[in-house]
């Protein structure tokens, strides 16, 4: 009997000393996915004067729409999430990428804002509410043991990594070609990463015969399980997780993250430096700069959740963005001063530092329902989004200024910080 197992046990062991582990490769067309999905939801952004100049829509108007886009991106991920365990990460993700493909590309036949809601609102948010944060977390969750920090940080970057990409090339051609160009690119390449996702992407490591990464030989992470109830698990999951505090200190703190990232900078910086007297160009490239250290601080902060408590890098990364947005308006002018660039830096090195220990500390209360918990959390993420990007537009229509809005920011990300050091970890192994 021992002779005729030795060979199978040695071939399975050995196989990764010799070859990629196929973790990598779904961990690699995961990343351009998710580069693609944060450059689709960051174009609204660039196009906010342009839309505002051809159509004579309001901020506000623009902005609901925006806001739409936002809390859709939350509200769906929780039910993506749940999803791919009933149906699979390849079906959920490459239907995704056809409404984000469908919803852009419609855009250029629009003419009244409720088109505007339909297609970047309504169509564009739930494309890439399927393939957000809590993506990351079943990938990592399945796929990966050692290492699970550092890869959920690479992955989160994927964002910055798309926006770096986009926003520059989106602001000069809506500037030279009008705005319909760039909404037929992204519709484009949404349809170019299909292929990608359905050729490569897997649900489990026991379907290509291997395990997950760093995963011991007993263990089930990475073993098919049976098909959860779809949907529905999602709503089971949140009536069990909102009994426990530490989900909505988590929630509160990710929804203040949302307010002061996506919502509030991701949407109205180039219209905030655009009021200071700067070029569009000049401000989505700054916004740009922010992803090339934004990938460099998520990548840190995965590293470092491997090692050091969750909790004190929330506390650390929302109390030094809180103090960074309350100086930005003194900031903001006509030319891209050095205590600009410094603003830059810091707050780009921050951006989203906070996604890595949060998917941690989901994991690490919810145990198997960490990655939908990290939806409903993520989901909080962007109602804050949401609400800020639609309130930061209306402070801009009746003050003239987006000040007030960098001041309520900075003021919420003290508290946020204030949640972190309040929340209680599970009991650790010893």
């Amino acid at each position: 009997m021992t002779q005729l197992q030795t060979p199978t046990t040695l071939s399975v062991d050995s196989a990764p000393r010799h070859r990629l582990h196929p973790a990598w490769l779904v961990a690699g067309v995961g990343f351009v996915a998710l580069l693609g999905a944060a450059a689709f939801r960051s174009v609204p952004g660039v196009l906010l004067d342009p839309l505002h100049e051809e159509f004579g829509w309001s901020h506000g108007t623009i902005g609901a729409a925006v806001s739409l886009n936002l809390l859709l991106y939350g509200l769906i991920s929780p039910f993506a999430a749940a999803l791919m365990d009933r149906f699979g990460i390849r079906k959920v993700v490459a239907c995704a990428l056809a409404l984000v493909a469908a919803g852009s590309g419609l855009t250029v036949f629009m003419s009244q804002p409720w088109h505007l809601m339909l297609t970047w609102g309504l169509l564009v948010g739930v494309g890439v509410g399927s393939m957000s944060m809590p993506f990351v977390a079943t990938i990592t969750g399945r796929w990966f043991v050692r290492q699970r920090g550092l890869v959920t940080g690479v992955l989160t970057a994927a964002g910055a990594t798309g926006q770096l990409i986009f926003l520059p090339l989106i602001s000069a051609l809506a500037h030279t070609h009008g705005w319909r160009l760039p909404s037929l690119i992204v519709a484009g390449t949404a349809l170019a990463v299909t292929p990608l996702v359905v050729l490569f992407i897997r649900d489990f490591p026991s379907d290509v015969g291997a395990r997950a990464y760093g995963a011991a030989p007993d263990s089930p992470v990475g073993m098919r399980v049976p098909a959860a109830g779809g949907a529905s698990r999602a709503l089971t999951v949140l009536a069990t997780i909102a009994r426990n505090p530490g989900f909505w200190l988590l929630a509160g703190g990710f929804a203040v993250c949302g307010a002061s990232t996506n919502g509030l900078v991701g949407t109205h910086f180039v219209s905030a430096a655009h009021d200071h007297g700067m070029p569009p160009t000049t401000a989505a490239s700054l916004l740009a700069v922010v992803g090339i250290f934004d990938v460099a601080g998520t990548i840190a902060s995965g590293w470092l959740t491997d090692r050091l408590d969750p909790r004190y890098l929330l506390i650390g990364y929302y109390s030094l963005r809180g103090f960074s947005l309350l100086i930005l308006p003194a900031l903001l002018g006509p030319h891209t001063q050095p205590s600009l660039w410094v603003f830059i830096v810091f707050y780009g090195l921050d951006w989203v530092a906070t996604v890595p220990p949060t998917v941690a500390l989901c994991r690490e209360l919810f145990g198997a329902d960490g990655p939908v918990a990290f939806g409903w959390v993520f989901a909080a993420h962007q109602i804050g989004a949401a609400l800020a990007a639609s309130g930061a537009g209306v402070i801009r229509d009746l003050q003239g200024s987006y000040d007030l809005a960098w001041y309520l920011a900075g003021t919420l990300c003290g508290a946020a910080a204030v949640m972190s050091a309040v929340l209680r970890r599970a009991p650790q192994p010893s």
